[in-house]
């Protein structure tokens, strides 16, 4: 009877994950579908009683009858449906997000902004729940290894990168201001390694 307890809740904790993925994978192709749609007919609106029906309407619906049956059921095969739902009426919604920012314009780039953001995000988050122990142990072996160098490389390139790339003072004062800080960390991570050597050839 525990072995099967067990078994249940090891099935149960693999399917959060690819649920996730599912979710993901239906917002994506949802936002993709509904941006191909509006661009290949802007004028398409549903208007009715002075009313304009825009398709962020129905991704609340799809979001809130995806929670419900997420929340209400625990079939496998439901609780997918709930995530196809609910990823694909998220995706509705930021199709949209420029006009519900700006109260005008569609086509803002703001909207480009906000989705690679959360798919970025939500990506992180996925990676994370499915592979957190090797993403700890090598975070960890990360750490107490070689980190300042790593730190200090990507600082110091970052930094150069946009000083070289742009005339803002504020840009440049700040860039440089790091970059001499990763010269600096690199110099202490270089200067550290140099004593531990030395100290190693006289313990011999």
């Amino acid at each position: 009877m525990e072995t099967r307890r067990e078994e249940s809740r090891t099935s149960r904790g693999r399917t959060k994950p690819n649920l996730s993925l599912v979710a993901l994978l239906a917002f994506i192709a949802s936002f993709a579908v509904a941006r191909t749609f509006t661009s290949m007919n802007p004028d398409t609106v549903l208007i009715g009683s002075g009313f304009h029906i825009h398709h962020f309407w129905y991704g609340l619906a799809m979001l809130a009858i995806g929670g419900w049956l997420g929340i209400s059921y625990e079939s496998e095969r439901v609780n997918r449906l709930a995530a196809i739902l609910f990823g694909a009426g998220g995706g509705l919604i930021g199709d949209e997000v420029g006009l519900l920012l700006t109260l005008e314009n569609y086509w803002s780039e703001i909207t480009y902004t906000v989705i690679v953001t959360f798919v970025t995000i939500a990506t992180m988050l996925i990676l994370l729940n499915r592979y957190s122990k090797i993403i700890e142990a090598e975070l960890v072996e990360f750490l107490s290894g070689n980190a300042p160098l790593y730190v200090g490389v990507f600082l110091a390139a970052v930094s150069l990168a946009f000083v070289l790339e742009t005339d803002n003072t504020v840009v440049i004062v700040t860039s440089s201001i790091t970059a001499i800080a990763a010269f600096v960390l690199l110099a202490v991570y270089f200067f550290s390694r140099i004593i531990k050597k030395s100290q190693a050839k006289k313990m011999r």
